[in-house]
């Protein structure tokens, strides 16, 4: 549940919070984060935060009514935040970045409707457009939300690339984790590719055991791939330097779904990279932009 500060945090204590829990979770995006300046730093490590106490909560945080109630609390403290009042360490650490990048209060609070979307549920087989619908929340609105951080601004362009790469890292996520989200009874898999490889059933156990699952993952992965190929064309649009930390992601997550191409989407063993594998990848998309494919525009 969201843990409430005790009086006014200290925006310096409340931005070690923040780093904290970007430390302790591991995440793929934290050397993309770690390039960026420290005013610009200590904002995503606001964001990444932000979105992490709420999936915790979608995930870990007890009955359906205390989840729903986590995120109702989340809702609140979006609305103090906006108000300069924060009662939570992440909700202080936001404050300043809120103000000095001009993020919107929208994208947080689909965010938090994409947990809910997960509480809700669990998804099993949605309708394609409900997965790209949760994929526009979860996904999107950090993609949206960090464009300013980067320093590459809002524009139709910028906006376009951000969804772009926030639909491919999603879907590549989704491809990466089908058993481990099974166990949580959820299959993000559309039901159109599901029935058409003749998979009815809804029961997560049987989805990802059935003959024809490789056959559904291979046609979502091809999805992901072209999400990959969008957003490279529309890089070529941007100065690639305002977004080295959105390639720094790319480059990582288009690495799984070769990973993934490469076995032709056989189920087994998880996909992983190593730690030398990541950096000689962060170090490839930091000093040499990768190309749009030939004959791909905008």
């Amino acid at each position: 549940m969201m843990q409430t500060s005790t009086g006014i945090m200290d925006p310096q204590a409340a931005a070690h919070h923040a780093a904290q829990i970007v430390k302790r979770s591991g995440t793929s995006f934290a050397a993309g984060m770690r390039i960026l300046s420290r005013e610009r730093r200590e904002a995503m490590y606001a964001i990444y935060a932000f979105a992490r106490e709420v999936d915790d909560i979608a995930d870990e945080g007890g009955t359906y009514d205390e989840r729903m109630a986590g995120l109702k609390e989340w809702r609140a403290e979006i609305a103090r935040v906006y108000q300069s009042a924060p009662q939570t360490a992440v909700g202080v650490a936001l404050v300043p970045a809120i103000r000095r990048f001009d993020l919107e209060r929208g994208e947080f609070e689909l965010l938090i409707e994409g947990m809910e979307m997960d509480v809700e549920g669990p998804l099993i087989a949605p309708s394609h457009a409900r997965l790209m619908a949760y994929c526009r929340r979860v996904a999107g609105a950090v993609g949206l939300l960090s464009m300013p951080v980067f320093g590459a601004g809002r524009g139709d362009i910028e906006d376009r690339y951000a969804l772009a790469l926030a639909n491919a890292l999603q879907l590549t996520n989704i491809l990466r984790d089908i058993d481990e989200d099974a166990q949580m009874g959820r299959v993000y898999l559309p039901a159109e590719l599901l029935n058409a490889h003749n998979i009815t059933t809804r029961d997560a156990a049987a989805i990802v055991s059935h003959p024809a699952l490789q056959d559904v993952a291979r046609s979502l992965g091809r999805e992901a791939r072209g999400w990959f190929a969008e957003a490279q064309a529309l890089l070529v649009h941007l100065n690639w330097r305002d977004v080295r930390p959105a390639l720094l992601m790319m480059g990582v997550y288009e690495r799984y779904l070769r990973m993934m191409e490469e076995r032709d989407f056989a189920q087994g063993t998880p996909i992983k990279l190593s730690k030398p594998a990541k950096l000689g990848i962060a170090l490839r998309y930091l000093f040499v932009p990768p190309r749009a494919p030939a004959g791909k525009g905008a």
